[in-house]
């Protein structure tokens, strides 16, 4: 709008976007001044700045939540699994961000639209900042939200660190617990198994300590010292028959036992690398978005952390307050002035501070003139239509009157 004494700059399209972010009139900031488009522009800058660092933490928590995980338990000797890149959970990600961040976009443009001016002066009054109270909580909220994922990309190194030594400790306390329940079993197997194999291999010693004995008995070597087959030779073959006999029936004995043992240790090894796989799982399991924010907090403290949250509450509730410090500006006086032409417009007269509600608080009287202007001629038509009605039955009374006494007989019939 041009003026002789003052001409306001041309806004250009980045000004105009922020100010429709702020919930701003673009026609009545057109026709303000200069302070006043730097001022909605901000508030709108702020607005705009928040949706998007909500983008932002919504889509890397998302990320988090539902990426792939790596195994944190790599077995000695081979190399760590790479993930690499999802482009499923990406896309996912950059979706939900987007929509999260025009969600918390909406919810703060509405909190700066619909805060008030208060009293019109930099000081905010007590009744201004009870007013005030449900937008602070609902800031409150949505910077705790965006807070939290930031932490975590501040700390994402440390928080692998620390996660990884927390996955090994998990792993290697459900390891231990899954030998303490298995492997005595599989030692006892394994002691029952070397012993009955010990009992034929004496019993083997035996029958090749007999055989020597007698061979010696037949080369003369020992014993009688006659060579041949004489009755002492005869006796060892006897011994050493026996012995091989003996050795048979072991065998025959333990070898199956021996093949029941063994696989009595395979299912219970089985079982055992079972419960290393659940070990294993339990140990990746800890990478959740809880898990990482509470080794966040544990890195960071409690007063690292408070500080980023303070952070972003300043960021969300600044242009609450902001708004409630603002004085009354040209663009807030014909705000209002066109505020009031509607209401003449529509015939809506407001009394302010007209009567007292029964906890003593002051209150508005709203009159809808046009309303009760129809209401009142709705009003005079049912009044007319039923005076009407009334003379019309009257007339209609006084024939039918005339009519019974100039022919009362034809009325006694009828009767």
């Amino acid at each position: 709008m041009e003026r002789d004494f003052y001409s306001s700059p041309k806004p250009n399209f980045i000004t105009r976007m922020l100010w429709k972010a702020a919930g701003a009139d673009e026609y009545l900031l057109r026709r303000s001044s200069y302070s006043d488009h730097v001022k909605y522009a901000t508030l709108g800058g702020i607005v705009c700045a928040t949706g998007f660092m909500a983008a932002l933490a919504g889509g890397y928590a998302f990320y988090v939540i539902f990426r792939e995980k790596a195994p944190a338990i790599v077995e000695q000797g081979k190399m760590p699994v790479d993930i690499g890149f999802d482009p499923t959970v990406t896309i996912m990600s950059i979706v939900f961000g987007l929509i999260w961040g025009l969600i918390i976009f909406n919810i703060d443009r509405f909190i700066v639209a619909s805060t008030g001016k208060g009293d019109g002066t930099e000081a905010i009054t007590w009744g201004e900042l009870k007013g005030a109270i449900p937008r602070i909580i609902m800031g409150v909220i949505i910077a705790i939200t965006i807070s939290k994922p930031v932490e975590l990309r501040m700390f994402e190194t440390e928080i692998d660190v620390k996660l990884h030594e927390k996955q090994q400790e998990e792993y290697t306390r459900q390891k231990q617990k899954a030998e303490l329940n298995f492997r005595p079993e599989i030692e006892r197997i394994e002691d029952n198994i070397n012993r009955l194999r010990q009992e034929i291999k004496t019993q083997r010693a035996v029958v090749e300590e007999k055989t020597k004995i007698f061979q010696n008995e037949m080369d003369g070597m020992s014993g009688s010292g006659v060579r041949g087959k004489g009755p002492a030779a005869e006796e060892k073959e006897r011994n050493r028959d026996l012995a091989i006999a003996d050795l048979a029936e072991l065998r025959e004995k333990n070898e199956p036992r021996i093949e029941e043992l063994r696989d009595e240790k395979k299912q219970a090894e089985k079982k055992l690398e079972l419960e290393k796989a659940k070990a294993e799982e339990a140990a990746n399991s800890l990478n959740g978005l809880l898990e990482r924010l509470h080794i966040a907090h544990d890195i960071a403290g409690r007063t690292i952390t408070l500080f980023i949250t303070l952070l972003f509450m300043a960021i969300e509730l600044t242009p609450i307050f902001f708004k409630m410090m603002l004085i009354k500006s040209p663009y807030d006086f014909m705000n209002d002035n066109v505020k009031a032409l509607i209401k003449a417009e529509q015939g809506i007269e407001v009394k302010h501070d007209y009567f007292k509600d029964k906890e003593g608080v002051q209150r508005d009287l709203v009159i809808n003139h046009q309303s009760e202007k129809l209401m009142k001629e709705k009003m005079a038509l049912l009044q007319t239509q039923a005076d009407l009605n009334e003379l019309i039955l009257k007339e209609w009374k006084g024939k039918e009157e005339k009519n019974i006494k100039a022919n009362p007989s034809d009325y006694i019939d009828q009767a």
